[in-house]
């Protein structure tokens, strides 16, 4: 087995490289992973890019195989997709997710990689944990046949709940952004889309994934006496207020908060993580989920595209990073 690797690094907050690393040596439950693609989640590693994360929540953001440590140096990424080169015999040969920062090989136990259906490319697969948090915001909300629905906020988040929200008999979705850009995204995915200020409201539950104080504010106010809003945007060092003294009590609104780290409790009896990411990938096959891949670049490229996309300089949803060899063009 080869035993070195390059991975990509957080040197400092604003700063990052690509590091030569040593691999261990493999076990025998454990696989050895080639690198296909990886995905950069927009919203929290920017965050991490930017040194954001609070020193209380240090550990509540440890991706499952960071290096290092916040605010840096520090390894950082949980969206990899990779074909398997060694291992126990039914993985050898098949392509996997695995929440892996982005590097270009990587040994970890079998358990901790989840074979990708042949039904999705392994450019797709790489929106799996963004899917997933999807599916447990979904398990938290419980929407019900013909409820009135906002998504407010259409990045990678907002926009696969949309998508899969939207397949709910007889509901009523739109997705919300202030970029009328994202109509086009909201298009493909076959979902209706609105302004702020045009969204129609008396709605039963609203989903909030913009990370903006507007837009949290938005979604209260979108809302149908005693109806909720789930709260999916993390804020990390960041302070928001809102208008409780408003509609919120005189409307017995809710505000609820929900997050990917554990399974969603209506579930939680009955499904595992690994269950989650397999429905996750399951759903995937549908190609209008390709609309949420908007940019690209290579490996070798990320330490100067990430300083772009923290800073909001290279706008889009999913950035999709490639690891070039004849292999990956293949799997692609």
């Amino acid at each position: 087995m080869e035993s070195r690797a390059r991975a990509f690094w957080l040197r400092s907050p604003g700063s990052g490289e690509i590091r030569d690393v040593s691999l261990p040596e493999p076990g025998t439950d454990d696989v050895v992973v080639r690198t296909l693609c990886s995905g950069v989640s927009r919203g929290t590693e920017s965050l991490v890019f930017r040194g954001g994360v609070p020193e209380s929540q240090y550990s509540a953001m440890r991706a499952p195989f960071q290096d290092g440590e916040f605010p840096g140096p520090v390894k950082y990424g949980y969206l990899s997709v990779g074909l398997v080169e060694e291992g126990p015999r039914h993985l050898v040969g098949r392509t996997v997710f695995c929440l892996y920062p982005h590097q270009s090989r990587y040994v970890v136990p079998a358990s901790a990689v989840t074979p990708v259906p042949d039904t999705v490319p392994a450019g797709r697969a790489v929106l799996a944990g963004t899917v997933e948090t999807a599916v447990n915001a979904l398990w938290d909300a419980a929407p019900m046949v013909g409820d009135r629905i906002a998504v407010v906020g259409a990045g990678m988040i907002g926009c696969s709940v949309a998508a899969l929200v939207a397949r709910y008999p007889g509901v009523r979705v739109q997705l919300i952004d202030s970029d009328p850009a994202r109509a086009a995204v909201a298009e493909a995915l076959g979902v209706d889309f609105a302004l702020p200020e045009d969204a129609l409201g008396d709605c039963d539950l609203a989903v909030h994934a913009s990370a903006t104080e507007a837009g949290l504010t938005r979604a209260l106010e979108l809302l149908a006496p005693e109806g909720t809003v789930l709260e999916l945007s993390w804020y990390g060092d960041q302070r928001i207020s809102l208008p409780l003294g408003e509609a919120f009590h005189s409307g017995r609104l809710v505000l609820r908060g929900s997050q990917v780290g554990r399974v969603a409790e209506a579930r939680r009896s009955r499904r595992t993580f690994a269950d989650r990411l397999a429905l996750s990938l399951d759903l995937l096959a549908d190609p209008s989920f390709d609309a949420l891949i908007t940019s690209e670049c290579a490996f070798d490229e990320l330490p100067s595209v990430m300083p772009r996309i923290a800073a909001g300089d290279l706008p889009g949803l999913c950035h999709r990073v490639r690891y070039d060899t004849d292999t990956a063009a293949d799997h692609l």
